[in-house]
C-alpha cells in the first residue's frame, strides 16, 4: 500500500515537472529562433509559434494541470506518510500533538520534493533550451488542451469577463523598439555570439536617429570656401593647402552659397592649363541645403534623395553653421573603419586622463568617459557647449567644472573657441 501511494507521488511530481517546463519553456523561447527553425521545415517549431500567438488556451490548461497536481499530492502524500512518520516518532514521543507532528513532517517533505523536483529543476532546465524544450512537449501539450476543452473555454471565459470588467489588458504587446534590439546585441556581445565592434556597429546605426546634424558637421570657422571674385591664384593655394573633394562656392560670404566645385572638374583644368575662374567655368554646381535641426538618420535620407553626399547646414535664419558630407554621417557609423587616418578627437593619454577637441560631439564624450547623461544636454552639441553651458560665460584658459567624477578644464582657447579641454578623473564629481 505505501509503495503504491509513494510511486502515485512519483508520478504526480513527474506529470507536475512536465508542466512546469511546458510553461517555462513556451514564455521563453526566442520568437526569431523558433521562426529560423520552422523556416528550416521544423514542424515543431511551427506549433510553438502558433500557440505563442494565442497562449491563453495553454496558460489555462498549465495552470488547471499544476493546482489540480498539488491539491492531489497533498492528500496522497498526507495519507501515505503522515501515519508512518507518526510510528517511526511514537518510541520518541506518544502525546497528543503526535499525528500533528506527522503530518508537518510528511507535509514538509512532500512540499520540499515538489519543489525541487516538479518546479526549480524542471524550471531551470526550460531556461538554458527553451526552443529544444518546448518543440519536444508541444505536441503532449496540445492533446492536453483538446482533452480540457471544455474546463478551458469556461475558466477562459470567466477570465475574459473578469479583465474586461476591471479594464486590464489581455493581450501583450510585441512591438520591438530599437532600444529592445540594442539590448539583444549587447546580450550578444557578453555571450560572444556577436564581436564588440559588431554590437558598437549596431548601437551605432540607431544613434543616427537621436542625433542632429550639428553633432557630426564641419564648424562653420572650419569651411574652406572659394569666392567668385577669387583669384586662380587664391584657388590653387586653398586647393593645395586644403585637400577636400568638394568646396563650397559663395558671393562673396559664407552665407552667400550659390554651389560648390568638384575637384574632380577642377583637375581637368589644371592639367590641361586652363584657366580656374568660377565666374565664367560653367563647372559651379547646385549645393544640397540642410537644416541644423534634422537627425542624422534624416539627412541621410535627403543624401540619398538628392544622389549626393555634399550638404551646407543652415540654422533658423538662414546662415550657414556647418557643412555635412556623408561620409561624416558614415564615421558616426562607422567610426575609424571609415576614416583611419583621421585625427583622433579624444585622445586618451593615461588610465585617468583625456585631452578632448572643443569640437568633439558630446554623445562621443559620453561614450568614452562611460556618462549616461550631461546635465541639459538638449541644449548644446559639444563638449565645448556643455563648458559654457555649465560656466554661465565664455570660458577662458584654466576655468575648470567638475561632473560625474571628472574635471574638465580648458587647456587652449582659440578666438573664444574652446580648441582643447583636458579631462581627468577626481571621484569628486556631481550629477
Amino acid at each position: 500500500m505505501l509503495l503504491n501511494q509513494l510511486f502515485a507521488i512519483a508520478l504526480l511530481i513527474a506529470v507536475s515537472a512536465f508542466f512546469s517546463l511546458a510553461e517555462i519553456s513556451l514564455a521563453a523561447s526566442r520568437k526569431i529562433k523558433l521562426r529560423q527553425l520552422a523556416d528550416e521545415g521544423r514542424e515543431p517549431a511551427a506549433r510553438v509559434l502558433a500557440l505563442q500567438q494565442n497562449p491563453g488556451h495553454f496558460f489555462t490548461v498549465v495552470q488547471i494541470a499544476l493546482n489540480a497536481i498539488a491539491i492531489l499530492g497533498g492528500i496522497v502524500g498526507e495519507q501515505a506518510l503522515s501515519p508512518q512518520v507518526a510510528d517511526l516518532l511514537r518510541p520518541l514521543y506518544d502525546g497528543v500533538h503526535l499525528d500533528t507532528i506527522g503530518f508537518l513532517i510528511a507535509f514538509g517533505f512532500v512540499t520540499s520534493l515538489f519543489v525541487l523536483f516538479a518546479d526549480v529543476m524542471p524550471k531551470r532546465i526550460a531556461m538554458v533550451r527553451p526552443e529544444a524544450v518546448a518543440m519536444a512537449v508541444v505536441q503532449p501539450i496540445q492533446l492536453c488542451m483538446w482533452l480540457f476543452a471544455p474546463l478551458v473555454w469556461m475558466f477562459d471565459g470567466i477570465a475574459d469577463r473578469l479583465l474586461r470588467f476591471f479594464k486590464l489588458p489581455s493581450a501583450r504587446p510585441e512591438d520591438i523598439t530599437a532600444g529592445d534590439i540594442v539590448a539583444m546585441a549587447d546580450a550578444g556581445a557578453q555571450a560572444g555570439v556577436l564581436l564588440r565592434q559588431e554590437q558598437q556597429l549596431i548601437s551605432n546605426v540607431f544613434e543616427l536617429d537621436t542625433r542632429i546634424v550639428p553633432s557630426a558637421m564641419t564648424a562653420r570657422d572650419s569651411i574652406v570656401f572659394l569666392t567668385l571674385a577669387e583669384s586662380e591664384e587664391s584657388i590653387r593655394n586653398k586647393i593645395a593647402a586644403s585637400p577636400h573633394g568638394k568646396f563650397p562656392v559663395c558671393k562673396d560670404a559664407i552665407d552667400n552659397v550659390i554651389g560648390y566645385v568638384d575637384w574632380k572638374d577642377i583637375l581637368p583644368r589644371i592639367l590641361d592649363g586652363q584657366p580656374l575662374s568660377l565666374r565664367n567655368a560653367p563647372i559651379v554646381r547646385n549645393v544640397l541645403v540642410l537644416p541644423d535641426s534634422l537627425s542624422l538618420f534624416e539627412a541621410l535620407e535627403r543624401f540619398r534623395d538628392a544622389k549626393e553626399d555634399f550638404a551646407l547646414v543652415v540654422n533658423e535664419y538662414a546662415l550657414v553653421v556647418g557643412l555635412l558630407t556623408l561620409q561624416d554621417v558614415m564615421s558616426t557609423v562607422m567610426g575609424e573603419l571609415v576614416s583611419p587616418f583621421q585625427e583622433d578627437m579624444i585622445v586618451r593619454r593615461d588610465d585617468n586622463s583625456w585631452l578632448i577637441d572643443g569640437a568633439t560631439p558630446i554623445e562621443d564624450v559620453m561614450a568614452a568617459l562611460d556618462i549616461a547623461q550631461f546635465e541639459g544636454f538638449d541644449n548644446y552639441e559639444t563638449i565645448a557647449g556643455f563648458l559654457m553651458y555649465t560656466l554661465r560665460k565664455v570660458p577662458r584658459r584654466t576655468d575648470s567644472v567638475n561632473y560625474g567624477g571628472y574635471t574638465f578644464e580648458v587647456v587652449d582657447i582659440d578666438n573664444y573657441r574652446i580648441d582643447q579641454v583636458l579631462v581627468t578623473r577626481d571621484g569628486s564629481g556631481e550629477g
